[in-house]
């Protein structure tokens, strides 16, 4: 099928960008890698009448270390480059294990990170391994009421930014800009894995896991998260507070895993039953913070 009708503008910056959203007068959407809504709009799943590219913002697309010693994306980060850049390797060693799983590498190629995160697919990589992280988005719009063209900015904790679905806390007239990945502080070890049917193909399910340890070895910050875990990326807060205070020993370990198998909430489909997906998750869980907590010792 062929996509309907749309207005297309090659946005020149994020000012234009912005002031396209800003236009209520006709339903507008933008255009970042289009992995996902050039299908959707080929499906006729979205109509949106007009598209803001945003492929020519080179504002939007470096890749900058931060004072603390963390990172900022920009939106339009190709995926691809997560996998090859040196400065993310290194200060979010994560993105760079994960990234490989994602899809294919023409896919990778264009597909970018702001992309990924705004689309709120909880079958996604990116943002479960990023929800790990305890990243943040940044997001901009146009001022409402205030000077004319002027840029209202907010940040936001990517924990609080998935809603539901394919559904997230941006506005029509909002686009995320950035997304901040905190610092990896000594002592931190992070891990990723998944099951999928074929590689690149959406997973069954995934985890990301960090895992940090004081100078005795005993835990005392961990996150874990899921692909296709629930109805939204999801961070599985209360398995993890179970590894903090101790030693991440097989035991300990084996009952955080339990406890995100017995917490998430996965879907049946024709591709795996509920009590399968549960299952990798255990499984999953038991291996990525295993990973993590060995890392962490090193």
């Amino acid at each position: 099928m062929k996509p309907p009708p749309f207005e297309y503008v090659a946005a020149a910056d994020l000012d234009e960008a912005l002031a396209a959203l800003a236009d209520a007068s006709v339903e507008t959407r933008p255009l970042a890698g289009g992995q996902s809504l050039v299908p959707m709009l080929n499906f006729r799943l979205a109509a949106p009448e007009r598209l803001v590219d945003l492929n020519g913002i080179e504002a939007l697309a470096g890749v900058e270390e931060t004072e603390s010693g963390g990172l900022l994306l920009g939106a339009m980060v190709r995926v691809r480059q997560l996998e090859r850049d040196p400065l993310i390797a290194r200060r979010a060693p994560l993105l760079a294990e994960a990234a490989p799983f994602i899809a294919h590498p023409q896919i990778r190629s264009r597909g970018t990170v702001g992309g990924s995160v705004a689309h709120a697919d909880p079958a996604a990589e990116l943002p479960a391994v990023l929800l790990a992280l305890g990243a943040r988005v940044r997001i901009a719009r146009r001022s409402r009421g205030g000077e004319s063209g002027s840029r209202v900015e907010r940040t936001l904790d990517l924990e609080d930014f998935f809603l539901g679905p394919f559904f997230s806390a941006l506005e029509p007239d909002e686009l995320l800009t950035a997304i901040e990945v905190p610092p990896s502080p000594p002592g931190e070890g992070t891990a990723f894995d998944e099951v999928a049917r074929r590689r690149g193909d959406y997973a069954l399910a995934g985890v990301a896991a960090r895992v940090r340890l004081d100078s005795g070895g005993v835990c005392d910050e961990a996150a874990i998260s899921l692909v296709n875990g629930g109805a939204t990326p999801c961070l599985m807060s209360e398995a993890a507070r179970t590894l903090v205070g101790a030693e991440p020993t097989p035991e300990a370990i084996e009952a955080a895993a339990a406890a995100c198998a017995a917490t998430c909430d996965p879907a049946a489909d024709m591709h795996a039953s509920e009590a399968y997906r549960r299952h990798l998750v255990r499984t999953l869980t038991a291996r990525v913070v295993s990973r993590a907590a060995d890392r962490a010792r090193t």
